[in-house]
């Protein structure tokens, strides 16, 4: 169980804000950080890691991170955290960099093998793509088994396929490893993919906290519309069929037939427009 009560100053493009959150998550959650830029999420991140002070108290099982008294050490923090940017040494082959993290060979060849980067483990960053940088970086976080996996937008710079690939790599590791995961993100088809739980906030403070099918599906729409969106999933509902579908920051759930239902795949691109209230999916 990960307590934080904490406060801060902020100051941003926008004014001087205070960021003041007060929140339980338990052991084993993925959770996502949702909301607008300068909402105060990265640096409730980097809160968390130890990177950036604050007033309040952070306390993960019986341990005490943050207190009026003192401020754990980052290195003591038991966090892995991955940031936009890979880091990665660049004088080092992909498998060295692991091993850098932690010198245990056997799970850093589980970890290669995981992500499929075992061909790859003698390459250097330089020659890798972004995905696969990404995926290194990912590895070397979980190297030494943290308590809590910070990631900060970790995929949004990569085109929407490698995106959904590691999306679903990401899934498989937090699973196995049953690491307390927090991220950052502004993408709702990569919130509902992945996170068991998403929190919203807004000039510094939780407006909203849930499911991710409760806090971005959005139930209610104009009488005539037509928006274009990414098809996630198809699920049956006694006799119906209901469709969910990112449409910018928002999830909708559109009811379709049986014939629909089967030519449409995960993954299309669809387009979402209606007649009277009756929504129609092609």
């Amino acid at each position: 169980m990960i307590n934080i009560a904490i406060q801060k100053e902020l100051h941003g493009a926008t004014g001087d804000m205070q960021l003041a959150v007060n929140l339980n998550i338990k052991k084993g959650e993925f959770v996502a950080l949702s909301g607008k830029s300068g909402s105060g999420k990265t640096t409730l991140l980097r809160i968390l890691a130890g990177l950036e002070a604050a007033e309040g108290r952070i306390t993960v099982a019986t341990k005490e991170w943050l207190n009026k008294k003192t401020s754990l050490a980052v290195q003591k923090r038991e966090i892995g955290f991955v940031f936009q940017d890979y880091a990665l040494f660049e004088n080092m082959t992909i498998e060295q960099n692991l091993l850098y993290a932690a010198n245990d060979k056997e799970l850093a060849a589980h970890l290669l093998e995981l992500t499929e980067l075992t061909e790859l483990k003698n390459r250097y960053p330089h020659a890798l793509s972004g995905g696969q940088k990404q995926r290194v970086s990912i590895c070397r976080a979980l190297m030494k088994r943290p308590k809590i996996l910070l990631l900060d937008e970790p995929l949004s710079a990569l085109d929407s396929a490698i995106r959904t690939k590691l999306q679903n790599e990401l899934l498989t590791l937090h699973k196995e490893f049953q690491t307390t995961t927090i991220m950052v993100s502004h993408d709702p088809s990569e919130i509902y993919r992945l996170a068991s739980r998403v929190i919203v906030l807004e000039n510094g403070a939780v407006v909203n906290d849930g499911k991710p099918t409760d806090v971005l599906l959005k139930k209610q729409g104009s009488q005539k519309f037509s928006f274009e969106g990414e098809l996630l999933e198809i699920k049956k509902v006694d006799v119906i069929f209901i469709a969910i579908v990112a449409i910018g920051q928002q999830l909708v759930e559109v009811v379709v037939g049986s014939e629909e239902a089967k030519n449409l795949k995960i993954g299309n691109i669809v387009h979402v427009s209606t007649k009277a209230f009756n929504p129609i999916l092609t």
